[in-house]
């Protein structure tokens, strides 16, 4: 490594708080530029992006169109506030809701997933004038405050003892619960279950059941057949609004714009952010349905934000959207996702540590186990053995296969421009580092 290099590093380890990380034996790679889903570091080493970095770079690194489009809205201004009408911000907000259903009306643009996240449950509090908030264990919403106490995974422990009103269900994890049920009727015992729940909470009091349309982070978790349209009818029966959080499922990430058309439902709000802008500017928002937009005609929306609905996030919002649909990401995506899948199901066929693979066009995982037959995870859940993890993705990184992973799944979530060859080459390193755990971890 060069001293320049070097000199960046020991920099960032001095003056940087990581997140999620203890501080000490931290060793950030510096990185001097990127380039289609390929960074690069001051010595010329190439890794591939195998995460889409946070699951939000979907366009890859260079994209000509957004970057022009940052450039040319800071030839006319940096920033407005949302008391003065912006080109980009209603374009992008016109956008948006013309590619969700039809009962969908209004964007409340934020600035990332967490506080759209807030605001969505803040509106369904208003909307609805009932305070309870149903969200699953198995789920990441985000790390402030509100979004925190959203979070079902052992991510929220840091904020407890936790805010009055957020209540936890399970998810349909099929794999795990491993009952001997047909899909449908594991569906019906999954929807009866949150149905008990919803009735013990008492459904006057339950304002929204918010859910990542697919668990990201925590194992690439697909609902079963019926299962969202269970959810959707339920909160229809009892008044409750559906919220989708679309974060990190969304914007082409599943073949679809967004994750919950691959289930024929309308959700009341969707929650959004990192593929709408894909990090080259920061933005989230909550889309609203008709219905909710109408109330606050007449009632006070009791939300804001400094920089919601910033003009350079915005300008960069509308520029990738277009770029998905002139490029027709979601059809690229559907294509090489199932080359992806095809590679996935090999693995799990070929390595007895791979108890279950997970996949939706290029959003995928890999779970570990220690046992197949039983299906006894590799790490118990918070048990030490925590750095088993670390060394298989440390494996993956010394291949320049970036990605990252929770509990005992690695996540496989490339940028959404990746081609076949691309995927064919980097897991191959996958199925190398597989192996290795095969041999001395089993």
């Amino acid at each position: 490594m060069s001293d320049y290099s070097d000199e960046i590093k020991e920099k960032q380890k001095k003056y940087v708080l990581q997140s999620w990380n203890a501080q000490k034996n931290l060793n950030p790679i510096p990185i001097e530029h990127c380039d289609n889903i390929y960074l690069y570091d001051y010595d010329g080493k190439r890794y591939t992006d195998m995460s889409a970095m946070h699951v939000n770079v979907n366009v890859g690194y260079g994209n000509r169109e957004i970057n022009e489009a940052i450039t040319e809205k800071l030839k006319k201004y940096a920033f407005i506030s949302e008391a003065y009408a912006d080109k980009d911000r209603a374009d992008l907000a016109e956008l948006i809701i013309s590619l969700m259903p039809d009962n969908m009306g209004k964007v409340f643009f934020t600035n990332a997933g967490a506080d759209a996240n807030e605001n969505a449950i803040k509106i369904a509090r208003m909307y609805t004038g009932r305070n309870k908030i149903f969200s699953r264990y198995r789920s990441y919403h985000g790390s402030s405050f509100g979004a925190g106490n959203l979070t079902g995974e052992q991510r929220r422990f840091a904020l407890e003892p936790g805010i009055p009103g957020f209540v936890k269900f399970r998810d349909p994890y099929r794999y795990h619960d491993n009952l001997p049920f047909t899909e449908e009727e594991y569906t019906n015992y999954c929807l009866n279950m949150l149905e008990e729940q919803i009735i013990c909470e008492g459904p006057d009091n339950v304002a929204a059941i918010i859910m990542e349309t697919i668990t990201g982070t925590n194992g690439i978790i697909i609902p079963p057949k019926g299962y969202l349209p269970g959810v959707r009818k339920l909160c229809d029966k009892y008044g409750i609004v559906m919220v989708c959080d679309e974060v990190m499922a969304g914007w082409c990430r599943t073949g679809k714009m967004f994750a919950f058309q691959n289930f024929d439902v309308k959700p009341d709000i969707v929650t959004f952010a990192k593929g709408v802008t894909c990090g080259y500017i920061q933005l989230g928002g909550v889309a609203v349905s008709k219905k909710i937009a109408a109330y606050f005609d007449d009632h006070v929306l009791s939300c804001g934000l400094t920089y919601n609905g910033h003009p350079l996030a915005c300008a960069a919002g509308v520029a990738c959207v277009n770029y998905y649909l002139a490029h027709k990401i979601p059809e690229h995506v559907t294509k090489v996702g199932k080359v992806l899948g095809e590679i996935l199901e090999d693995l799990k066929k070929k390595h007895p540590c791979v108890g279950d693979v997970r996949y939706i066009g290029l959003f995928s995982c890999v779970e570990l186990v220690k046992d197949k037959a039983t299906r006894e995870p590799l790490m118990p859940f918070g048990s030490d053995p925590q750095h088993i993890l670390a060394d298989v993705i440390g494996m993956l990184k010394e291949r320049g296969f970036m990605t990252f992973g929770h509990n005992n799944d690695i996540l496989i979530a490339p940028p959404l421009i990746i081609t076949e060859n691309q995927i064919r080459e980097e897991m191959a390193k996958m199925d190398e580092v597989l192996g290795i755990v095969d041999e001395k971890y089993l």
